[in-house]
């Protein structure tokens, strides 16, 4: 079942993934309005569907403790990443995911390299981290505002034509090294449309709930449209590597967004194939000396195992399925084995 339902996110997927090495043109390579064929009320019970399988296997990441996820999105302003966070993570363990959202560096941040603060946010082993805006900003908004640069207090000499370049190559090691270490990096555009982009932003002006989450800056930025397209271009050209792919989402259908940033996450947590660790021989037998212990506890006509009674096929310590009966029941089933045992013995001799 875990291999089909392995193939059926990869197919999915693949035509969202940019190939390494690819030259990627965001305006004629990816289209924000594609729905893949579904209705939102399909894409509704397929979200579904992803949010308890990331649940399933975000147990058993944390519970493994031997990789870490990182998960990194990128937008345009109004491109959808709060609500993508608040739906796709719905149901997995607050305590094994956090979330860090990157905004104007700090005076201490930009004391030092520019990789700093974003390194500090990194997931421990078996959790996910989400960056919300993440190290990307470095090749996105300082490239299209290099003024930007001033406040980092780069010596002269690395201000040069291949600045960007070399924060391409940069990144690209930095994640190889995570993934070496056994962490692995995952990461997501959400490509909006201008036109949604507008529409999206008119809806925060009418909407007086919503005003906080509009800024006159947000126009401003909105005018350097076709520089930040060119800088996520290359930006997906140079740094969509093997070992961490970029996925171009389509954005203009919130729902659609989230079912494939789900998948995508999914898939991710599908190739570590993290596994619940296993108990040695001592600490079986100390199960098992437990479970007794804890049985001749309950009260007269209660089951010795309550949550064995309630799931009889359950695979108990020891590797033997519970009936969930009670003492007396346990004792009558040993009598009819042993009985039968003796008509057995009888009938050979």
């Amino acid at each position: 079942m875990a291999d089909k339902r392995a193939e059926r996110i990869a197919k999915f997927i693949k035509p969202l993934r940019v190939k390494p090495g690819s030259r990627v043109d965001l305006a004629k390579d990816f289209d924000p309005r594609h729905k893949g064929g579904l209705t939102k009320k399909q894409g509704v019970e397929l979200l579904k569907s992803g949010v308890a399988l990331l649940a399933e296997y975000q147990a058993r990441l944390a519970a493994e403790n031997t990789y870490g996820v990182l998960f990194c999105l990128q937008a345009l302003d109004a491109g959808g990443k709060d609500g993508t966070i608040r739906h796709v993570m719905s149901g997995v363990n607050p305590q094994g995911v956090h979330v860090s959202s990157f905004k104007v560096p700090s005076a201490e941040e930009l004391d030092h390299d520019y990789l700093w603060r974003y390194d500090h946010k990194l997931p421990a082993r078996g959790e996910i981290a989400i960056f919300n805006r993440s190290h990307y900003e470095e090749v996105l908004v300082v490239r299209v505002h290099p003024e930007l640069l001033d406040r980092q207090k780069l010596p002269g000499r690395v201000r040069g034509a291949d600045l960007w370049d070399r924060r391409y190559r940069d990144i690209n090691n930095w994640e190889r090294y995570l993934t070496d270490n056994g962490f692995k990096v995952v990461k997501i555009f959400l490509n909006l449309s201008k036109e949604e982009q507008r529409t999206r932003f008119m809806k925060r002006i009418d909407l007086p709930e919503k005003n906080w989450k509009f800024s006159a800056a947000d126009v401003r930025e909105r005018r350097r449209w076709d520089d930040y397209q060119k800088a996520f271009s290359e930006m997906l050209s140079a740094t969509s590597t093997e070992w961490a792919p970029w996925y171009v989402v389509p954005a203009d259908r919130k729902w659609f967004a989230r079912i494939c940033s789900a998948a995508v996450l999914a898939h991710t947590l599908m190739e570590i194939d993290p596994q619940y660790p296993s108990v040695s021989e001592q600490d079986r037998t100390d199960l098992l000396v437990a479970r007794r212990e804890l049985e001749e506890e309950a009260p007269k006509g209660a089951p010795a195992d309550p949550y064995a009674a309630e799931h009889p096929d359950v695979e108990k310590a020891g590797g033997k399925k519970a009936d969930g009966a009670g003492r007396a029941g346990r004792s009558a089933k040993r009598k009819r084995k042993l009985a039968a045992a003796r008509r057995a013995k009888k009938k050979h001799t």
